[in-house]
C-alpha cells in the first residue's frame, strides 16, 4: 500500500472531489472504495457549530498509525483521512475515510474500524457552541462510541 494520506485541517474539504481523485488514483487496482463523510448536526437546533482542538503534529502521527493497524487488518490498497479543527457549522465536514480494498468487506470494515478510532481515541477535543450564544461543555465519546470500538480489540482479519 502506498503511504496513506493524512490531513488535519482548518479549511472546509470537498468530499466529492477528494474521493474522485483517490478512485484515479488507484487506476482500476481496487474492486472496492468505501468513503465515510462525518457531518457537524444542529442537534435539533441546539448547536450553532461545533470547535475542534487537537496538538499539531500528534494527530497526523496517531492517526497515521492506526492507518498502519488496519493496513496490517485488512488488505488495503489505498487510504485518506481528513478531519477538520477549529469552528465547524451545521452542515459542514468534519471527516472524511476513504478505504480501497480488492474487496468489499476489508474496505467497509477498515473504514469502519478506522472511524470508530476517530470517535474515541484521536487526539480531538470537541466544545459546544449553542444557539443560545453559550459555549457548551467538552463532548465525550458516547458509551455506544466505546462499545462500537470495543469490538475491534483483540480481532484479527
Amino acid at each position: 500500500m502506498p503511504a496513506p494520506r493524512v490531513s488535519i485541517q482548518s479549511e472546509p474539504f470537498d468530499a466529492a472531489a477528494e474521493i474522485g481523485r483517490f478512485e484515479a488514483e488507484l487506476s482500476g487496482r481496487a474492486g472496492a472504495v468505501v468513503t465515510f463523510s462525518g457531518l457537524c448536526r444542529d442537534e435539533g437546533g441546539r448547536l450553532t457549530a461545533l470547535e475542534l482542538e487537537h496538538y499539531p503534529g500528534m494527530a497526523e502521527e496517531e492517526i497515521g498509525r492506526v492507518v498502519e493497524e488496519a493496513a496490517a487488518r485488512w488488505p488495503l490498497l489505498a487510504v485518506r483521512v481528513i478531519h477538520r479543527h477549529g469552528r465547524i457549522a451545521p452542515g459542514e465536514g468534519i471527516v472524511l475515510v476513504v478505504t480501497a480494498s480488492g474487496h468489499r468487506i476489508a474496505a467497509f470494515e477498515a473504514a469502519s474500524f478506522l472511524m470508530d478510532y476517530l470517535k474515541t481515541r484521536a487526539p480531538f477535543w470537541k466544545r459546544e457552541h449553542l444557539a443560545d450564544g453559550t459555549t457548551g461543555g467538552w463532548v465525550e465519546a458516547t458509551a455506544a462510541d466505546d462499545a462500537a470500538a470495543g469490538r475491534w480489540a483483540g480481532a484479527q482479519r
